[in-house]
């Protein structure tokens, strides 16, 4: 008996501190007595406990300690496995992205690492580089979607660092503050990189998942979703490009790490040799890819297809015309995806107990007591408190069919209507940024194998995106008060 609960208490979350497995037993034990007298203070105790799981993610991917968490809710009966099914159906599209778009970006990475590689090496100066970065990430988001930019972001530094790592020697205190430089600078360049993904994704209904939903429930097209919110997105866009060169220029704790010489030197050394090694091979395999990325943005464009089955497509052509037609050449490429796309399924089951238990409908119901420009700002801040508390494309889905219905109820016209489809639209994309749980692209880079390497924890990204948040919040408040 002694033998088998040291090997519980050995092998239960693995290697995650023994305070943490304590926490994870006690909120297990703790949940069906919270039920027995109250089920909606359950409801929003399971919410803060999977949310916590997300912040220790460097302690222990959630999806061990949630999923725990998830299937007790289901257990005590909290939520319902119809409910989940209904949650994992109604957001395929979503899925779809997650593992087949970030696996497809897996086979056309060559080319984007030469890119980005350029583009490091030939801006030295620190603000320039992160606007720089950060103006990409926004213009390719805008079609390619934030979650791929983020797989596209981790991609990329992930190579920089396993160049540089692969070349140091930390057995001094030179060098390993020279490593901690570093890893500030990834960390400085991937949240800048996050934030201009989220800038992009609130200009096209391609952005994000969520726009999508809201532009089919308007009607709008491609162009109409632009001409809709682009007098809220620009001026956000706008503001976050001026903070994210002011936060390197005048070097706002938090930022202003610098690449270390010697890491410039070895990635440019790097460079050099792909291409003086570069054969007829590779410069093939280069054409095809930038081809294909070609074709995607255009098919994302003109949205051709779900982004998903245009994953799938990429995934098809490229791997066709460059000879990696084995069954080994594409398992590697959905490494990434599929932990973390487990973990959003996971999540659907405490999306499940938000709706069964009714957790955001008292909010839905406060906000439509107020009319007018008081009725947009209250539906905008609502929008985002929800949103970096649970997650921004159920929330979104919470409130257009509110509003839908109350459109077709003759509650308000059709102005109106679209009116406040911008409000759920801004509301859900901007101040979601706050937390990583409230961005899918923030925690699928918060989950990742680069967190750790680069030591960007929940509270750490957190307090760099702070500033963006507040500052693009205010922002997109005055924007929909004055223009809107």
């Amino acid at each position: 008996m002694k033998n088998t609960l040291s090997l519980l208490k050995s092998n239960f979350m693995g290697q995650s501190p023994t305070w943490y497995k304590l926490t994870i037993v006690a909120f297990l034990i703790v949940n069906p007595i919270i039920f027995h007298f109250d089920p909606f203070i359950a409801g929003w105790a399971v919410l803060i406990q999977f949310i916590f799981t997300l912040a220790c993610a460097l302690k222990c991917y959630p999806l061990q300690p949630g999923g725990l968490i998830a299937i007790q809710a289901l257990i005590i009966g909290l939520t319902n496995a119809k409910t989940v099914w209904h949650e994992v159906t109604d957001n395929v599209p979503t899925l779809f992205l997650l593992i087949f778009m970030i696996a497809g970006i897996y086979f056309i990475k060559d080319v984007i690492f030469v890119v980005f590689t350029k583009l490091f090496l030939s801006i030295k100066s620190k603000p320039l580089l992160s606007l720089a970065f950060c103006s990409i990430c926004a213009c390719l988001a805008a079609f390619l979607g934030l979650i791929t930019l983020a797989a596209i972001t981790v991609a990329v530094s992930f190579n920089f660092y396993a160049i540089y790592h692969r070349a140091t020697n930390r057995s001094n205190v030179d060098n390993e503050k020279e490593f901690e430089e570093f890893r500030g600078f990834l960390r400085n360049l991937v949240i800048h990189g996050a934030v201009g993904s989220t800038i992009g994704g609130t200009l096209t209904m391609v952005g994000e998942p969520q726009n999508l939903m809201i532009a089919t429930k308007m009607g709008w097209t491609f162009t109409d979703f632009f001409t809709h919110n682009h007098i809220i997105s620009i001026p956000v866009a706008i503001s976050a490009f001026i903070l994210c060169f002011s936060l390197e220029f005048f070097k706002v704790p938090g930022f202003g790490h610098q690449m270390p010489e010697r890491a410039r030197e070895l990635i440019m050394k790097d460079y050099k040799k792909k291409i003086q090694e570069m054969t007829e091979q590779n410069v093939y395999i280069y054409a095809v890819q930038i081809i294909a990325g070609i074709m995607l943005a255009f098919s994302l464009a003109f949205s051709v297809a779900q982004v998903g089955l245009l994953g799938i497509g990429l995934i098809i052509v490229v791997t066709a015309f460059t000879g990696r037609t084995q069954e080994h050449d594409l398992a590697e490429a959905f490494n990434n995806a599929m932990p973390f796309t487990m973990l959003i399924v996971t999540f659907f089951v405490i999306l499940g107990v938000v709706h069964d238990q009714g957790l955001i409908t008292p909010l839905a119901q406060w906000v439509f007591t107020f009319s007018g420009k008081a009725q947009q700002i209250a539906l905008f801040f609502t929008n985002g408190v929800l949103s970096f508390v649970s997650d921004n494309v159920f929330v979104a889905s919470v409130f257009i069919s509110e509003v839908d219905n109350a459109y077709n109820a003759g509650t308000f016209p059709r102005d109106w209507y679209e009116k406040l489809g911008v409000v759920i639209n801004m509301g859900t994309n901007i101040p979601a940024i706050a937390t990583p749980n409230g961005q899918a692209g923030f925690l699928f880079i918060l989950t990742s194998s680069l967190a750790s390497l680069i030591g960007l924890s929940y509270f750490k990204m957190f307090k760099l995106v702070l500033p963006y948040t507040l500052v693009m919040t205010t922002i997109g408040a005055l924007s929909i008060y004055f223009f809107l």
